[in-house]
């Protein structure tokens, strides 16, 4: 049986929504780092009347569970399980670096990445994704936030062809020098379309979640801002 999946993602500057309905992918893709609550909700709505059906008609609700940015990450959140939870659907949480894998593989097909996202405060989120014969992507306990010297350390002990992928090699000149060593994959952002085929592993191994059991990842544990004074 086809799959029907519905993916958003607001977790980076970029704002996408993508409908894998069958073999059929429809996508919606923007740049706005400030007008992902504007964009979002209408790109759903023109996805499923392209395709032609309703959110009832969904088997589940794919979401950029992060890491990312706090509020954009929070947005995405809270639009996917609002749409979940109106239409009574499961939830698959996906990752902001795995799905630059995905992208990667898509556009150039090497099965060996390292995502970074640049995570202001001087560092990264980062991971090194190895994809197996099956299709299915490896090294999500590699997933951190780190200096981005301490993750080009760990760059220099990698052995084989690595692609890279995410803004953060262009936003710490240590990384863009390591990137010197690495295949320019020429992805900057996570797309709604590249969490498709990892959703829909994940629903056909029935590793879903509730709406209310649904948790972003931040990988940052500290509070990134301070408290008001008197408060």
């Amino acid at each position: 049986m086809s799959s029907r999946i519905l993916a958003v993602d607001t977790a980076t500057e970029a704002c996408s929504v993508a409908l894998l309905c069958g073999t059929e992918v429809i996508s919606r893709f923007a740049i706005s780092p400030r007008e992902h609550t504007q964009k979002v909700l209408p790109m759903v709505e023109e996805v499923l009347s392209q395709a032609g059906i309703t959110l009832n008609q969904l088997d589940a609700l794919a979401f950029g569970r992060g890491p990312g940015s706090f509020t954009g990450v929070r947005i995405g959140v809270g639009i996917a399980q609002g749409l979940a939870l109106g239409a009574d659907l499961p939830m698959i949480g996906v990752s902001s670096l795995m799905t630059l894998a995905e992208g990667v593989y898509r556009i150039t097909g090497h099965t060996q990445v390292l995502a970074a996202i640049d995570a202001r405060m001087t560092e990264v989120y980062c991971a090194q994704y190895q994809r197996s014969v099956g299709g299915e992507w490896l090294g999500e306990q590699t997933e951190a936030v780190m200096d981005p010297n301490l993750f080009k350390e760990k760059i220099s002990q990698l052995t084989g062809q690595w692609s890279y992928a995410g803004t953060g090699w262009k936003a710490y000149p240590q990384l863009h020098e390591s990137a010197i060593s690495l295949i320019d994959s020429t992805i900057e952002l996570p797309t709604a379309q590249d969490m498709l085929s990892i959703a829909e592993r994940l629903w056909l191994a029935g590793d879903v979640q509730a709406v209310e059991n649904v948790e972003p990842t931040y990988l940052r544990n500290e509070v990134t801002w301070k408290k008001l004074p008197g408060r």
